[in-house]
């Protein structure tokens, strides 16, 4: 959504409230129309919605009393923080269609790089074994080169583990935090989430900027990371595990459920069991997964590097090789067409036969030593 759009400073209004839900700001949008008229409804209209307790009603009546969407507006501009809402053309499809999403979806990085309709969400432990992180890392490894987006939570263990593979590999990544942007948590994740803002992907996050990592909003925010998501891959959870509340989410919002087996002896595995033997799809290898969605993965082309990129050429010696690239020039036809003396020219010359750039031919002419196309 653009901030010249008359509707966002409502959105990001209602997204400032600590006090209210997307459920509540759903129910009103849909029986007003509109997010401006949602905000400013009477009280009386207000009560009159069925579904809405006095108490979430009163709260927001004195709550926006205190809160000026303009106000709102100036602020996110300032932090330079993007963000889409529920009615956005690029507001993720799949994401839309849970039962309760975030009506306001402030992000960083770049959505162009995500493949939303390639989307697996990858869960489990914080304390994830090492067998389980190289496994993992093995399997997501094998989509490199293809248009599939891995998405988590940023979390410590087989999140992090997730998205390094993910930008190790060259594969786009969306991280879903549980905080506004100014909090980054866990600390430790620092230069993954600033890797995956600049080069991967994107970061999701549905608080306002300064909404603190509160305990509750981590199982909260997993129904983003499954929502985005055409199905969720389990790869180490123990019988309690906060990843089986993101499997029965995933379940819930009629996705695929799939878990990557471990050794018997981990007690990190025994939810992984349990939802193995309740029908979810078992993964050893990056086909299983495929299979699993019915997707033929589209192969992103290479990016054909110039060679001359790690070659430090002066000026001069571009000038001179651009001459020289598409057919053998001779000594004269050079310093004709560049207008360089004897002596500079021969020096350029001999600089780019050193580097390997040109060569000299039977002729007496100079030619590329060097593929570029």
């Amino acid at each position: 959504m653009t901030t010249n759009d008359e509707n966002a400073k409502y959105w990001l209004a209602f997204a400032s409230i600590e006090k209210i839900g997307s459920v509540f700001i759903k129910t009103l949008f849909n029986h007003f129309g509109s997010i401006k008229s949602a905000w400013c409804a009477g009280s009386d209209e207000l009560y009159a919605i069925e579904g809405l307790t006095s108490r979430q009603i009163s709260d927001f009546l004195k709550l926006r009393n205190q809160t000026n969407p303009d106000e709102c507006l100036e602020y996110i501009q300032k932090k330079n923080i993007k963000f889409l809402n529920y009615t956005d053309t690029n507001y993720p499809k799949l994401l839309r269609q849970i039962y309760n999403p975030p009506m306001t979806l402030f992000y960083k990085g770049d959505l162009s790089r995500c493949n939303f309709d390639r989307t697996i969400a990858v869960v489990g432990s914080r304390k994830a074994s090492e067998a389980a992180k190289t496994v993992l890392t093995k399997i997501l490894s094998d989509f490199k080169g293809t248009d599939i987006c891995i998405v988590s939570g940023l979390a410590l263990g087989i999140d992090s583990c997730a998205h390094k593979a993910a930008v190790n590999n060259g594969i786009s990544t969306i991280g879903v935090i549980a905080s506004g942007f100014d909090y980054i948590y866990p600390t430790q994740n620092k230069d993954l989430y600033k890797k995956i803002e600049d080069e991967s992907g994107v970061i999701f996050s549905e608080y306002w900027p300064t909404f603190q990592p509160l305990q509750w909003r981590f199982p909260h925010r997993n129904r983003i990371v499954t929502g985005l998501s055409k199905g969720t891959l389990v790869a180490e959870a123990a019988i309690k595990s906060g990843a089986l509340i993101s499997a029965n989410l995933c379940l819930e919002q009629n996705r695929e459920l799939m878990c990557m087996p471990g050794l018997l002896t981990n007690p990190n595995t025994e939810g992984i069991y349990k939802l193995i033997k309740n029908g979810a799809a078992v993964v050893t290898r990056a086909q299983d997964i495929l299979d699993t969605l019915d997707w033929q993965v589209e192969t992103k082309p290479e990016k054909k590097q110039n060679p001359l990129e790690s070659l430090d050429l002066t000026e001069d010696e571009k000038t001179v090789f651009d001459i020289i690239a598409t057919d053998p020039t001779s000594f004269d036809n050079i310093a004709s067409k560049t207008g360089m003396d004897f002596g500079n020219l021969m020096v350029t010359l001999t600089n780019l036969e050193l580097k390997g750039c040109i060569k000299q031919t039977d002729g007496e002419k100079y030619m590329s030593a060097i593929n570029i196309g």
